[in-house]
């Protein structure tokens, strides 16, 4: 005799059925890959390889090096895989591995982590997944507005690296990385209090730079 299966309630359907949190995705493909899935670490490679590509160009100005250490970063990664708990997202935790491998890689040729040029330049690419195609915002450029543009850039860049390095980690998470408060006290491993303090003193900082080259002009305060 065949067992019957019990009624499934009629107010239970597919879609109650919750989606998995992005954190959880994360979490299951690292599991997966410590049970021995390879695939599920060259998913989560694919995910983020290009954001831990953009986050070590900030860092150093030889573009010849990302690549390299971002393989390195990925490598430390999966050997440690097997710490990972799930207590902080996988990101933040990657992020961590990033930065300090390349610390060590300019450390080890004796060179300071800096912003690169390219930092605070909005990336044009259609590979970019920030670009979206027609969000450009219209203007008619003049000489004198190219190099007023340009002019700024320049002095927020000089501003940026002028900063003590826990405020430029902090503006460029918040600024560039789009971090949360609470990601970037995790990841800075200090109270949200500090991080706002830090994040308002680089700002300051950087206006006081910029804002005499915006007073003939009607923009926003950067």
């Amino acid at each position: 005799m065949t067992a019957s299966l019990p009624p499934v309630p009629p107010d239970v359907g597919l879609t109650d059925v919750a989606e998995p949190r992005p954190g959880e995705v994360d979490f299951q493909l690292v599991q997966r890959t410590v049970a021995g899935d390879q695939k599920a670490f060259e998913l989560l490679v694919i995910k983020y390889q290009r954001r831990i590509e953009r986050l070590i160009g900030r860092m150093v100005r030889d573009v010849d090096l990302v690549e390299d250490i971002a393989q390195e970063t990925f490598i430390r990664a999966y050997r440690a895989l097997h710490q990972f708990r799930g207590e902080a997202q996988f990101y933040t935790w990657l992020y961590r591995i990033a930065v300090n491998t390349a610390k060590k890689a300019l450390v080890d040729m004796k060179r300071d982590p800096t912003i690169s040029e390219s930092a605070l330049r909005p990336s044009s690419s259609e590979d970019d997944e920030t670009y979206r195609p027609g969000n450009e915002p219209i203007s008619e450029e003049t000489p004198e507005t190219v190099m007023a543009a340009n002019e700024i850039a320049a002095a927020v860049e000089a501003a940026m690296d002028a900063l003590p390095a826990e405020l430029r980690q902090a503006v460029t998470l918040r600024e560039i990385e789009g971090m949360s408060y609470e990601e970037i006290a995790e990841l800075m491993n200090c109270p949200i209090g500090t991080v706002r303090s830090r994040i308002f003193r680089a700002r300051e900082a950087i206006s006081a730079r910029v804002k005499p080259m915006l007073d003939n002009q009607s923009g926003k305060r950067w």
